[in-house]
């Protein structure tokens, strides 16, 4: 796949990309949960909640129902607390470990659009917090993530909108272009799930980034380019611990997030696996 290039005229073009595993190795939620758990945002019946649905999730896949129990229960946790204190943390989980996780391959796709004068959007389920946090420090224009509403500065408990998911992103993008004029036709998106399908439909070069085997399977079907920027060494330990499987269709669910990847990696390592 070439380069963005610079549609010139008066059209403008931009690029959009998912986050977990597209621009973060992993899910990038989980590592602000590690840092919620550690301070005592939630407690052992979360723990457990989490496993039982995780287990179900394992066996079972994706169902509405239980993302909408997972997204209820992660919402609940966050009732009162304040939004500058969960910005605070977000920072120190930035400098501490996703600054470190950032695919270098995608940061340079990034930058190329930038200097090509695209704008570029994160779009993604993960929590507005993490987003506009990497949006922020990666120079682009910004970030669709997540939103849990606050007043006066403390979380209520709702979401603003719906989690951005599967069909939710293209509809968030389509609104976006209209709304900044951008033409679609000339536009970019990447992103590494199937779930990712309907956003890189929308435009007019989509290129699937370090994709699932389902992605990779559509993407060969629709004569998509597709880019992996994974290393070839990565560990089952490192595969284990990033856990980004559960993270696409749990991006609200900090609370939940790490306490699923660290029962699974435990029970992986007991089994020996």
């Amino acid at each position: 796949m070439e380069g963005p290039e610079d549609p010139g005229g008066t059209a403008r073009a931009a690029a959009f990309f998912d986050v977990d595993n597209t621009i973060v190795r992993g899910a990038s939620a989980y590592h602000l949960a590690r840092e919620l758990h550690r301070r005592q945002f939630f407690g052992m019946r979360d723990i457990l909640f989490a496993v039982r649905h995780s287990i179900a999730y394992a066996l079972y896949g994706e169902n509405l129902r239980r993302i909408a129990a997972i997204k209820e229960r992660a919402l609940r946790l966050m009732i009162g607390r304040s939004v500058a204190e969960i910005i605070s943390i977000g920072e120190d989980v930035y400098d501490e470990v996703l600054d470190l996780r950032i695919f270098p391959g995608t940061r340079a796709l990034l930058n190329a659009h930038l200097l090509a004068g695209h704008e570029v959007w994160l779009i993604t389920a993960t929590p507005t917090e993490i987003s506009d946090l990497l949006a922020r420090r990666l120079g682009a224009t910004g970030a669709l993530g997540t939103r849990v509403e606050a007043v006066d500065g403390y979380y209520t408990g709702r979401l603003e909108g719906t989690m951005l998911h599967g069909a939710g992103k293209e509809v968030a993008v389509r609104k976006l272009a209209a709304d900044r004029g951008l033409d679609l036709s000339l536009s970019y998106a990447y992103g590494d799930s199937i779930n990712d399908v309907p956003l890189l439909s929308a435009v007019g070069h989509p290129c699937a980034i370090n994709p699932e085997p389902r992605l990779r399977a559509h993407a060969g079907t629709a004569g998509w380019p597709v880019r992996d920027f994974r290393s070839r060494r990565r560990s089952m330990r490192e595969d284990l611990r990033t856990g980004a499987r559960s993270a696409r269709w749990a991006g609200a669910a900090w609370a939940t997030t790490v306490v699923v990847r660290a029962v699974v990696r435990q029970v992986r390592s007991r089994a020996g696996v």
